[in-house]
């Protein structure tokens, strides 16, 4: 008798046993089951170094959309999982953050920090055949379909910037002086070529073009000659604040009229507010609304209601990032299709008329490579705000 429940009771341990280690096999496996439906950004982040004030709203705002949607169920019912790596803003170790978080995750979109890196890992990216990126460079070259297939920028490309620029310009003050001011840098003499033969047929007049080092703070030099060609309007471009309000304050000295402009990276409400009161007045253009702007939009309600202080543009722009992402996810999979880089190219430039839930003020159509819509917003010192100086401008 004491023998049949000793060996009962070893076949109920081991019978135990095989279950318990069946459950171990499954759950691994259910777990990368799972891991295989799940849509993954990948993202090369600058969470440190020059651009980490950039990085850090990026991250956060690629976060927050993740959240509503997940919150909301996911994609199809599909989770969304984010994979960020600090890059510090170098492109080996960008390029190093790829391929680490590609060989650990079937990433599906993935958010690049530099025009370097975007043109770096452009062939890696067509090899794959498998990503959609997107990315913090607005360099005119990646709006080009045939070279970056599978990339796109989160609004309008720099030479589309001075566009609108100059098209606000053209209806403010028909025949207008224009001055160019932008740094020595790769990112500073993007738009420039193009961006004269534009005024030109916008019949504008192109009276100097001033090139400075980056960031650099002597320009007494360059005011003289910005003074002599008295334009009534000066576009400042490849910097982000330095030498802008040093060209303010000694042009309003030796008694200049000109009115004032930057483009997207200068044009964060808390870079803008540093110029202090020679910035009253400064403008530039803007492709999404500022976190506090307060016309209707209900997606600007959402984040403020997860973020009570205000968030930056580059914020704005991860958010509106991973929502286009993920809006470009959702409509490869209606349409019963893998989600390759293809697909989801193919599926972004489906969008047309979209609601961004008012983060840009117009409905847009994604045609090629960028976003080509914005607003010129002005910089009123006393509200501590920018505020909007023109309607939205489509190109």
């Amino acid at each position: 008798m004491d023998q049949q429940r000793i060996s009962t009771r070893r076949r109920n341990l081991m019978l135990g046993a095989a279950a318990a280690g069946a459950a171990a096999l499954t759950h691994p496996l259910s777990v990368l089951a799972q891991g295989a439906e799940e849509i993954v950004i990948g993202g090369s982040i600058p969470m440190t170094g020059v651009f980490a004030f950039a990085g850090v709203g990026i991250n956060a705002g690629i976060q927050d959309y993740v959240k509503i949607v997940n919150d909301a169920g996911g994609i199809k019912g599909r989770k969304v999982k984010y994979v960020p790596e600090d890059t510090g803003y170098k492109v080996d170790v960008s390029v190093a953050a790829f391929k680490k978080i590609t060989s650990q995750n079937k990433v599906n979109v993935y958010y690049g920090d530099s025009t370097g890196f975007a043109k770096t890992i452009n062939p890696e990216l067509d090899r794959n055949g498998n990503i959609l990126m997107a990315g913090a460079s607005f360099a005119t070259e990646l709006n080009n379909p045939q070279k970056y297939p599978n990339q796109f920028m989160v609004g309008p490309d720099y030479t589309e910037m001075f566009g609108i620029l100059l098209k606000h310009i053209a209806k403010e003050k028909p025949g207008a002086k224009v001055a160019f001011v932008y740094s020595d840098s790769e990112f500073g003499r993007d738009p420039i070529d193009e961006s004269e033969t534009e005024a030109k047929k916008l019949g504008l007049n192109v009276v100097v073009k001033i090139m400075t080092p980056p960031g650099s703070v002597d320009v007494s030099g360059e005011v003289i000659k910005l003074r002599r060609a008295a334009p009534d309007y000066t576009i400042f471009h490849g910097y982000i604040l330095a030498p802008i309000p040093e060209f303010i304050t000694q042009g309003k000295q030796q008694g200049m009229q000109s009115k004032w402009m930057g483009t997207f990276w200068t044009m964060d409400s808390s870079t803008v507010m540093k110029m202090g009161e020679v910035g009253e007045g400064f403008m530039g253009v803007m492709p999404y609304r500022y976190y506090y702007d307060t016309e209707k939009a209900p997606m600007l309600e959402k984040i403020r209601a997860m973020r009570p202080e205000y968030q930056s543009t580059a914020y704005i722009q991860g958010f509106l990032a991973a929502m286009l992402f993920l809006e470009s996810a959702k409509r490869t999979l209606d349409a019963n299709k893998p989600l390759t880089g293809t697909n989801l190219k193919a599926a972004l430039n489906s969008i047309k008329d979209y609601d961004t839930g008012g983060l840009i003020g117009v409905p847009i159509t994604i045609k090629g490579n960028s976003i080509p819509v914005g607003r010129v917003y002005r910089a009123d010192m006393k509200a501590q705000k920018m505020v909007a100086a023109s309607d939205w401008i489509k190109l």
